[in-house]
């Protein structure tokens, strides 16, 4: 491992250098802010003015330019990330390609995704990318376009294609491609019944 002071002198601000962990093969931009208990680990390559806040996981994973990551993230498996996004509390990216101004804020599984420029990932999104009924190995993937809103608890059930400008309301379970500028919404209708426990209280 490094010296964590050799990664100072090129003016990248390690906040706790007792608690964070980086490997020989990572190459780290200049103006990053790594926080305490990060680890960085195998071949990942994080870009310039980024942030790694405290506790996150990053390994064998390409990191652009002006990115905020974690905490609690956990990036792995030859993911790779454009610039400018946040990708935030215990967010998990697993062998996907993240484009540019993309936010993914939340509590989100992304797992064998693409995803293109100006996306907004709800708080609580799963990507499902195992395919079962095949080899029972086999991982599905996911594509979204440009300028996509997935709300928040939706399931992304793969093999799966998001059209540009597309909205899929909170809640969603989407199993069919979403074509370009549509809003997608597949949950049970709401059912309110008015004074229930008034009348039902002995």
């Amino acid at each position: 491992m490094k010296k964590l002071e050799e990664y100072e002198k090129l003016g990248i601000d390690i906040k706790d250098l007792d608690s964070v962990y980086i490997e020989d093969n990572v190459k780290i931009g200049r103006g990053c802010t790594i926080y305490p208990g990060v680890h960085l680990r195998g071949n990942t390559v994080i870009g310039d003015n980024t942030i790694i806040d405290s506790y996150s996981i990053i390994e064998n994973s390409v990191i652009g330019d002006n990115n905020t990551i974690g905490p609690h993230a956990h990036i792995h498996t030859n993911s790779e990330i454009g610039n400018e996004n946040i990708i935030g509390n215990y967010v998990e990216v697993k062998e996907s390609v993240i484009g540019n101004n993309n936010r993914m804020k939340h509590l989100t599984y992304c797992g064998n995704a693409t995803i293109g420029d100006y996306c907004n990932i709800g708080c609580g999104v799963v990507f499902s990318n195992f395919n079962y009924n095949s080899d029972r190995k086999h991982k599905e993937k996911t594509t979204l376009g440009n300028n996509i809103f997935i709300g928040s608890n939706v399931v992304l059930c793969a093999p799966l294609q998001i059209d540009d400008g597309s909205v899929v309301g909170a809640g969603s379970v989407i199993t069919d491609n979403v074509p370009k500028d549509s809003l997608a919404i597949a949950r049970p209708r709401q059912i309110t019944k008015e004074d229930y426990f008034k009348k039902n209280i002995v």
